[in-house]
């Protein structure tokens, strides 16, 4: 609230000095502020107040009317997994820093949450990982702010940015919930809370800009904030997630044997001319073409003109709609906002009353599986303009890829494994944007565009000796791969364990020789694997952990750190599990004190998982 002459009982200059004490004023200073003028009005009225009682609140007014502005210091608490809220976070605290404030950017797992009550200014920069979780590094704090010692916060001003996924049923659930629980606790925003979809840098710029004009008001600032822009570190590429670099594709194999279910790609890049770097731990990002074949279906489907000239995003760019369809725009993913979006292009009653309170299973149930033809064949007749349809689309995002080569070993270079999606659903065949265009029409010499997306939460150990156990099925043996190149390069004598798992042994076992190379020479201290259709009873690589749980954990009490990788939903929860199962047995612990065990080992950065 401001203010203004026109309408207050107040000169100009009693109006500046109002505005700039209000925004500094807690929830108790204002309601004893209110209880003060109210009583003074009484007094007055009443004619009875005495020396001593109409002198003291005086004295403890003038108190009040000298706050300074509030603190210049902004603390700003990340919770990321792969490294976008991390960046962004990043980044807000340099521009912040340009504008003047002193700035704290940490990760949550490195805050001691005891710290909070201290704060004045907060942001927050979080991801929602998997059905609505919380990334592995924000999990304590999240569990911290949501139990009973969290502390009142009445003097603490925040705000959120929270990043996640349309097409996930809790999209940016855990920023809505870090939001909902610091008012709750009695903050004070500084800016309403942004929710990210995948392309997140414009939003994510109007979240911080409001945050310093909010924090600049506070501090009665007169002159305009520094423009808010991405932060590029001294010595770093000019390519990246906004720019990409077109990277010549110089190899691709499949590593299968014939006979296999499986079709896993292995790709190698040059980055060469690029300026780009990496460390083991780090992801590729590519942005991917649709399938010609999808989108001459959908072109003719809606009886498009494929040269027509569309505008592809807020600045104006323009491209011939067959080229906007292939590389510019989601075409395989149906989210709730795009289903919304396009029943106000659609007559249909049916999606509308999809679209009804109380049809949230339904709405799941169609969204699942089907893509943009499928629901312009359900919902149509579409009368309305080529390019009002398209500006409904969803940009297309950058596919991530746990990079699977060392840059050290590999100069130049960047090597990829990438399983080939292929299913049916819905009376149709369906498959991967990205893997299938890796595996059907990628060749050597073609270009893909591509970025590095660094990853400070999953990273080798700082000290070379640490002992490490790697835990890998499938694709998941990517960055293992990166992982041991890097040792083999630096001569490290570390100890390293790795679990591996597919199908079968002799189809299925990606990178054999390398791995059986590496075990002779010494690299790989151990390796179990666990082929689960070689064998009468499915075996998977936590069966193995089992049968050596003794050896295990004797390795976590050498202070070994543990590294997981792949599917999050089944291979990784079986893994966590299975860990506690060994640790509790192996140490003879309760069950509550074992689950403590892994969540310190993960506080000290000892149990890192790169999952999907």
């Amino acid at each position: 609230m401001q203010f203004q002459v026109m309408n207050s009982p107040f000169n100009q200059e009693q109006a500046d000095l109002l505005n700039r004490l209000l925004p500094t004023l807690t929830e108790s200073q204002k309601v004893w502020l209110t209880g003060y003028l109210a009583a003074s009005q009484t007094a007055a009225s009443e004619g009875t107040a005495t020396t001593a009682t109409a002198e003291a609140p005086v004295a403890e007014l003038s108190t009040v009317s000298a706050v300074q502005p509030i603190s210049k210091e902004v603390t700003i608490l990340f919770g990321s997994q792969t490294g976008n809220a991390q960046g962004l976070a990043k980044n807000a605290g340099k521009t912040l820093e340009d504008n003047g404030f002193q700035v704290t950017v940490s990760s949550m797992s490195d805050f001691k949450p005891n710290n909070l009550k201290k704060l004045q200014n907060l942001l927050i920069v979080v991801s929602t990982h998997g059905e609505g979780d919380p990334p592995d590094s924000a999990l304590t704090f999240h569990e911290f702010l949501h139990g009973r010692r969290a502390p009142k916060l009445d003097d603490l001003r925040f705000s959120v940015l929270s990043l996640g996924d349309s097409s996930y049923e809790f999209f940016c659930q855990t920023g809505k919930e870090f939001d909902q629980r610091l008012e709750e606790l009695g903050g004070t925003r500084i800016q309403p809370r942004v929710d990210c979809d995948l392309d997140y840098d414009d939003p994510a710029a109007e979240w911080l800009e409001g945050v310093i004009n909010g924090l600049s008001e506070a501090q009665g600032a007169s002159t305009a904030p520094a423009p808010v822009t991405a932060v590029t570190e001294a010595g770093e590429s000019t390519y990246s997630r906004t720019n990409p670099f077109k990277a010549e594709v110089l190899e691709n194999l499949n590593l299968n044997g014939r006979g296999s279910n499986k079709e896993t790609r292995h790709l190698e890049l040059s980055l060469e001319g690029s300026g780009l770097t990496y460390a083991p731990g780090d992801s590729l990002g590519i942005y991917p073409e649709n399938d010609p074949t999808l989108v001459d279906m959908l072109l003719q489907e809606m009886k498009w003109d494929p040269e027509e000239i569309v505008t592809v995003n807020k600045k104006g760019d323009v491209r011939p709609l067959k080229e906007a369809l292939t590389s510019h725009f989601e075409i395989t993913v149906l989210t709730k906002p795009l289903l919304e979006q396009a029943s106000k292009l659609s007559a249909n009653k049916e999606l509308t009353d999809l679209l009804s309170a109380g049809n949230e299973a339904r709405l799941k149930e169609y969204i699942e599986g089907r893509d943009l033809l499928d629901l312009v064949r359900s919902f149509g007749p579409w009368a309305v303009s080529t390019q009002e349809f398209i500006s409904i689309l969803r940009k297309m995002p950058g596919r991530l890829y746990s990079i699977a080569s060392s840059l050290s070993a590999n100069p130049d270079e960047v090597h990829l494994t990438i399983g080939a999606v292929r299913y049916q659903t819905h009376g149709r065949d369906r498959s991967g944007v990205c893997s299938i265009l890796c595996a059907e029409r990628l060749q050597p010499g073609d270009t893909l565009p591509i970025y590095i997306q660094h990853n400070e939460n999953f990273k080798l150990p700082e000290n070379p000796d640490t002992p490490i156990i790697m835990v890998g099925p499938g694709t998941g043996i990517a960055p293992f791969r990166s992982f041991i190149q890097e040792r083999e390069e630096a001569g490290v004598e570390g100890k390293s364990w790795l679990f591996f798992g597919d199908q079968h042994f002799v189809t299925d076992f990606l990178y054999q020789t390398e791995w059986q190379k590496w075990l002779k020479e010494g690299v790989l201290t151990k390796m179990d694997v666990a082929f689960s259709r070689d064998t009468d009873e499915k075996v998977y690589v936590q069966h193995r952990m089992l049968e050596q749980s003794k050896e295990l954990f004797e390795w976590l009490q050498e202070g070994a750190a543990v590294y997981i990788c792949g599917d999050e939903k089944h291979m990784a929860h079986d893994v966590h599990t299975t860990l506690i199962d060994i640790i509790e047995k192996e140490g003879s612990m309760s069950r509550d004190k074992a689950e403590q065990y892994l969540a310190d080992m993960q506080q000290q950065k000892r149990y890192q998982r790169d999952v999907y």
